[in-house]
């Protein structure tokens, strides 16, 4: 079974589709039912980052762990990037540590805002580090799919490489698939 590549799948939890009904529940004033002004997107997307550096501070310190936070909204997210000395234990083998905490920070600011988060985190820049290699990775793979005309299937990958391939595959004027179940979930890229 195959199915397209969504943000949901991007961001390891199920995304609700807006109904529109933040817009019904405000008035002409711009604030909702209650009187509270409502947020822009990007107000309310720096307001998780505020919570979830607030949320990371606190547990770099009961770690014992320095770290500079840094935050920033990229695209439809929020993003925080804690860089500093040695934050290995942060990332884990393989970004397992990263994922988990990752999760962690998106549930303290659900816990917080009452709604769910697509925030991004990184340590150390090991996401970055992996972006640039999907990149290659992705490019390499979509000119063998050019050149052969066939489907090709790449290796297992967690959410956020599936959607950095995704997103280099969309770019490229291909299509892509993930197909699998966790933790084999891979992606497929499909000749034009």
């Amino acid at each position: 079974m195959s199915e397209q590549m969504t943000d949901a799948d991007a961001a390891g939890t199920e995304v609700p589709e807006d109904s529109g009904t933040e817009e019904s529940r405000t008035d002409e004033s711009g604030t909702d039912e209650s009187g509270t002004p409502r947020l822009t997107k990007v107000q309310r997307l720096e307001h998780e980052g505020d919570i979830a550096a607030d949320y990371l501070e606190e547990l770099l310190d009961i770690a014992d762990l320095d770290g500079d936070l840094d935050m920033d909204v990229e695209g439809d997210r929020a993003s925080v990037q804690i860089g500093g000395a040695d934050l290995s234990l942060l990332v884990g083998r393989n970004g397992e540590v990263l994922e988990a905490l990752q999760e962690l920070t998106r549930l303290a600011v659900y816990r917080e805002t009452g709604e769910r988060s697509r925030l991004m985190l990184d340590v150390g820049g090991h996401r970055a580090q992996q972006r640039t290699r999907l990149v290659a990775l992705a490019e390499k793979s979509i000119a063998e799919v050019k050149e052969s005309g066939e489907a090709m299937s790449l290796e297992p990958m967690s959410a956020f490489e599936r959607k950095v391939v995704h997103d280099v595959v969309a770019a490229a004027g291909l299509t892509s698939e993930s197909e699998g179940a966790e933790p084999k979930r891979h992606v497929v890229i499909l000749p034009a």
